[in-house]
């Protein structure tokens, strides 16, 4: 691997790098993950009116939702591959300009079939900056030798906030919808120009277009789709598992993942600076066991405050894990980095994609509880696998 740079200098002492001379890097990783959260969260906000304005029933706007979802599987695993062979940041800046250009053509769609093409594009463009960044990310780390991938994913959540928030706020002040998604587009477009010059140029060489995924990348990637299914079953059956349970009515059911959003926003910006002094091994096990335990408390709780806080132990367990599953995959060497990274990504995000729908069909069959306790289980994996993820056979 050749590593050249147009503002960063790879730091010389090894023992002892100088932080200093990627600090812009640093940031320019950082700005990469806020732009694409808030691009990301952009979209929720301003959905229900491009439903609108093509007409779709609920039935026909999910369909076209699975568009997004789809155009980002399609994208990452060959985003690994260039990754490999041209580095990170010609990727970074055409995922991040595609999504800011992508924005207000979804605004602009008058068709199902337009949002669907639309959909689709923005959610290559998005999975495409999804693994680069992450590349990136894990250059950075491995050049300032010390934990960063958990303030590197912070950002993405602030950025999902801001993004978020602007737009609610833009469209309660009775901004048009084309104009807020332009507004959203120019925020994220900013982001994009401040990081340019900072990125690494760092070119790989490579032989192979393509290596299957083996060994330890298989199973960082297992781990990661555990934990997006987790995210995911919170995000999308969190509220109904407390109203299943009789434990709040429906207009406050939400708050669980409001808690544990901040919970993780909380435990990411922290995480570096943790997983720093306990090492990596022990945030995974802990980190696996504090979740699983959250699981548990909002399924045994039989009072609202107490299940609540099962939802900010899930956030504040699970804040970490992930960052330490993409900073194994970057070091390990048994294949190159973009590619582990983009196996690592692909799979995680088809659980955060299917995780709902299994949690749906488990519910159908035994009970939304149950599912939740398989949910639990299945989380163990995490800390029993802690040692294989931090061996010091896949570091360089």
């Amino acid at each position: 691997m050749t590593n050249t740079t147009d503002t960063v200098m790879v730091p010389k002492d090894p023992i002892r790098p100088d932080i200093s001379t990627t600090a812009p890097a640093r940031l320019a990783t950082r700005l990469a993950f806020f732009a694409a959260g808030f691009a990301m969260a952009c979209c929720a906000p301003l959905f229900p009116f491009f439903k609108e304005n093509v007409a779709a029933d609920k039935a026909q706007f999910g369909a076209l939702l699975l568009c997004l979802g789809l155009g980002s599987l399609i994208a990452m695993p060959a985003t690994g591959m260039i990754a490999a062979r041209r580095g990170a940041r010609p990727l970074i800046l055409t995922g991040g300009y595609g999504l800011v250009v992508l924005l207000p053509l979804m605004a602009l769609a008058q068709s199902p079939m337009a949002l669907g093409a639309a959909l689709l594009v923005f959610g290559a463009f998005l999975g495409a900056i999804d693994v680069a960044m992450n590349v990136h990310g894990a250059e950075v780390e491995a050049l300032e030798k010390r934990p960063l991938m958990s303030n590197f994913h912070a950002h993405w959540s602030i950025g999902g906030f801001c993004g978020a928030g602007l737009m609610t706020l833009l469209l309660s002040l009775s901004v048009p919808v084309l104009a807020c998604a332009c507004i959203g587009a120019a925020t994220a477009l900013i982001a994009m120009l401040i990081a340019r010059p900072c990125f690494l140029n760092v070119t790989g060489k490579e032989p192979e277009p393509f290596v299957m995924p083996r060994g330890i990348v298989l199973l960082l990637a297992a781990l990661t789709c555990i934990i997006f299914l987790v995210e995911g079953a919170v995000l999308d059956w969190g509220a109904l598992l407390i109203i299943d349970r009789d434990l709040s009515s429906p207009k406050n059911a939400g708050t669980g993942y409001i808690l544990f959003s901040i919970a993780m926003l909380i435990g990411r910006l922290t995480g570096d600076r943790l997983i720093a002094k306990a090492g990596e091994f022990a945030t995974l096990v802990c980190g696996g066991l504090i979740a699983m335990t959250g699981l548990g408390v909002i399924l045994l709780s039989s009072n609202l405050i107490v299940a609540l806080s099962g939802f900010v132990l899930i956030g504040l367990g699970a804040a970490n894990l992930v960052p330490i599953l993409f900073s194994a995959a970057g070091r390990q060497n048994l294949m190159p980095p973009g590619i582990a990274i983009a196996a690592v990504t692909t799979t995680g995000y088809a659980g955060l994609l299917m995780g709902p729908a299994i949690i749906g069909f488990l519910s159908d069959i035994l009970s939304l509880s149950i599912a939740f306790w398989l949910l639990a289980l299945l989380t163990m994996i995490v800390p029993l696998s802690a040692r294989w993820v931090v061996s010091q056979k896949n570091r360089d």
